[in-house]
């Protein structure tokens, strides 16, 4: 069995827990947040035998596409004398992280 702790963008989350729903994968949903661009994220911890995570990996790289997006690196304060110039950067797709793992029921 492997534990798969899978993280998207919000904006992905829905359609792709809608998805692994579905084909009746059990997910485990925590919001949490990015500490580069502070964003929201969310995080599934997934738990499937071996034989599921190519079918679930197939799953999450068709609703979590990357996407270019433009934000502000640092907050204006009002005793900045510049107004920060906003910059491009890649969001979305997903980390995948994958642990070998075993199951008890108790």
């Amino acid at each position: 069995m492997k534990l798969m702790i899978v993280i998207v963008q919000d904006e992905d989350a829905g359609k792709l827990l809608g998805a692994l729903n579905k084909k009746q994968i059990r997910v485990t949903r925590l919001s949490t947040t990015g500490g580069f661009l502070r964003r929201g994220n969310t995080t599934l911890l997934i738990g499937v035998e071996e034989e599921l995570v190519d079918d679930v990996k197939e799953t999450v790289k068709e609703y979590c596409k990357r996407r270019i997006t433009n934000v502000v690196p640092i907050v204006p304060t009002a005793s900045m004398d510049f107004i920060p110039t906003p910059v491009q950067v890649e969001i979305g797709g997903a980390t995948i992280f994958m642990f070998d793992c075993e199951q008890e029921r108790m």
